[in-house]
């Protein structure tokens, strides 16, 4: 996944707000990966899913900065956190140029535990995205857990690949689908506008060639492994459709798969 060496990267649209102490897990959000994900979900669909027009969430202030380190596409093939930046930038540079009207959301990258617009969180849920103040938050330790304990490859892609599936969420939340889907529904239109982003992301000007066969089958390896059935079946030693909320495996990797090999968000 090169980017290209001169790319401009804008570290205006990620923050890096370190470690929070005080805030238990919980907190109301979409796309949380690993546990606690069922209540998050169910508690946003029905209720807390409203406006928000992108405001700083109260008490975050950032840590590091990532201006001074994040500058160009040679930064970001050095450096995870600008790595971070250059996905998200070649991101939302795609949908801006989509979407009509798209308005960017913020990156958030956190450590431990994190207050949002959507309550408070903990590294626990996993990636997800907060419709209430248009943030995607991330605690980069998510990417160790995924390889450790749900037997992902891991890899720069597969990063690329839960980040590009959060700012789905944020599609969908300015285009009212995250209002009227089910969760698994909206979490398979997810994952399918993230390979619709790998299709197209060449041409956002951030990276030097197209994605390689092995950096898309990163991707492919890291939905599958947080199918939910997958995940039942390693946390609970059994499996309840029933009770999925993301899509099994298969679902997950075909969703991805539709977007990725038309290129095309209406298809998702």
């Amino acid at each position: 996944m090169d980017f290209r060496d001169q790319a401009e990267l804008d570290t205006s649209q990620v923050e890096d707000v370190g470690g929070r102490r005080g805030f238990p897990g919980g907190g109301i959000a979409i796309g949380g990966g690993i546990t606690g994900i069922i209540a998050l979900i169910i508690a946003l669909v029905l209720g807390n899913i409203g406006g928000g027009g992108g405001e700083q969430p109260a008490g975050l202030q950032p840590t590091s900065d990532l201006r001074q380190q994040c500058k160009t596409g040679r930064d970001a093939d050095q450096s995870e956190k600008c790595r971070v930046v250059g996905v998200v930038n070649s991101i939302q540079a795609y949908w801006g140029q989509t979407v009509d009207g798209y308005q960017p959301a913020k990156t958030t990258l956190f450590t431990g535990g994190v207050q949002t617009g959507c309550g408070s969180a903990s590294s626990a849920v996993g990636p997800f995205y907060c419709p209430a103040d248009r943030h995607v938050y991330l605690d980069l330790g998510f990417f160790d857990q995924l390889q450790s304990q749900f037997g992902a490859r891991g890899g720069p892609f597969a990063q690329a690949y839960v980040i590009a599936h959060e700012y789905g969420h944020h599609v969908q939340n300015l285009t009212g689908a995250l209002r009227s889907g089910n969760s698994v529904q909206t979490e398979l239109q997810a994952d399918c506008y993230a390979g619709v982003w790998a299709n197209n992301a060449v041409e956002t000007n951030f990276y030097e060639k197209p994605f390689t066969q092995d950096e898309i089958a990163q991707a492919i390896d890291a939905a599958a492994a947080v199918g939910d059935d997958r995940i039942q079946q390693r946390t609970q030693g059994r499996v309840d459709p029933e009770s999925f909320t993301h899509g099994s495996s298969e679902q997950r990797v075909k969703a991805f798969r539709t977007g990725y090999e038309t290129g095309d968000p209406n298809a998702c």
